[in-house]
């Protein structure tokens, strides 16, 4: 029986002592390279007997360098929203995960502290999975070898982990990752996940503009920074019946329809209509059809829109659900 998930934003637990198999990373994504860790860590608590556990940050610890530093375009877009990493941390089998804030104190807490806060008064840690290279503290002071050294004194024990390459030999990383989705390269995006890539969120009022064009849409809010590139997109929906529902969906500001610059995706399903307003919503971008335009006029974009859900008829004809 699968145990409950355990989020903590402070340490040490206010309800627990037990001992835990520990990993550390932004896991922005949880793509191939980090459900590698993860799965070492679960199968590493399950043989001795700990809890696995996955500490990541929010925000992302080079978002809060570029604020700090008053460059934002420094801070890297976000590929998965809170809720979806979390929800991935869990479906990897993460047991407990702690989100620290990643602020100022965080960012100058000496390694040393970094270890006996987190680590062994926080966590109880038994058993670390890093990667060569972690570095941690302040300045990036702390290191492997630090760890091996607190590790032996202080009763956990520490193992390190190589890059994890994809079935050509490359790397898979985020940044990677970030890379395809900027371009809206769906295929690869999904071949470094190990599933489509996939927003959630509860679908929202908006305009309802969608339904004077006889075309409704679901409305999600999304990650203001989000790794997609803005466009129009093939996706599947779970989360509204049994089955996964196809549709077309818009990803942007909407520059036809307003000035106001933020982030919507719009999801029109096709040859359906239901009442989803509160619903939780999975969404899978299947593929790339366009980029986001502005229309002189409703009349062009009713057209557009028509012509995007033909194209998603004729994908699911040829690819199923």
């Amino acid at each position: 029986m699968k145990s409950a998930l355990s989020i903590y934003r402070t340490l040490p637990r206010f309800d627990s002592s037990r001992p835990s198999a520990v990993t550390i990373g932004n896991f922005d994504g949880v793509h191939l390279g980090h459900q590698a860790i993860l799965e070492k860590v679960r199968s590493e608590a399950c043989t001795r007997e700990l809890t696995p556990t996955a500490i990541t940050f929010t925000p992302h610890p080079r978002a809060y360098f570029a604020q700090r530093g008053n460059r934002p375009e420094l801070a890297p877009t976000q590929i998965s929203s809170l809720r979806d990493k979390l929800s991935l941390l869990a479906c990897h089998g993460m047991a407990q995960i702690v989100l620290a804030k990643f602020n100022h104190a965080f960012a100058d807490m000496r390694a040393e502290q970094f270890i006996q806060q987190l680590l062994v008064d926080g966590l109880n840690t038994r058993w670390l999975l890093v990667g060569k290279d972690f570095r941690f503290g302040h300045q990036r002071q702390g290191n492997v070898e630090l760890l091996m050294d607190y590790g032996k004194r202080l009763g956990f024990e520490v193992q390190t982990i190589e890059d994890i390459a994809d079935a050509q030999g490359h790397r898979i990383s985020s940044s990677e990752l970030r890379s395809l989705l900027a371009v809206g390269n769906m295929t690869r995006s999904a071949e470094l996940l190990g599933q489509p890539y996939q927003l959630s969120g509860h679908v929202i009022h908006g305009q309802k503009l969608g339904r004077t064009l006889n075309f409704p849409t679901l409305n999600i809010a999304v990650p203001e920074h989000c790794a997609a590139r803005s466009g129009i997109y093939i996706v599947r929906v779970h989360g509204l019946g049994p089955q996964p529902l196809a549709g077309v969906a818009s990803l942007g500001v909407r520059p036809t329809v307003t000035d106001t610059g933020a982030l919507l995706l719009e999801v029109h399903l096709l040859d359906i209509n239901i009442d989803a307003y509160g619903k939780l919503v999975k969404v899978d971008f299947l593929n790339f059809v366009r980029e986001e335009e502005k229309f002189p006029d409703l009349q062009t974009l009713t057209a557009a829109i028509e012509n995007d859900a033909q194209q998603a008829r004729e994908y699911f004809v040829v690819n199923g659900l």
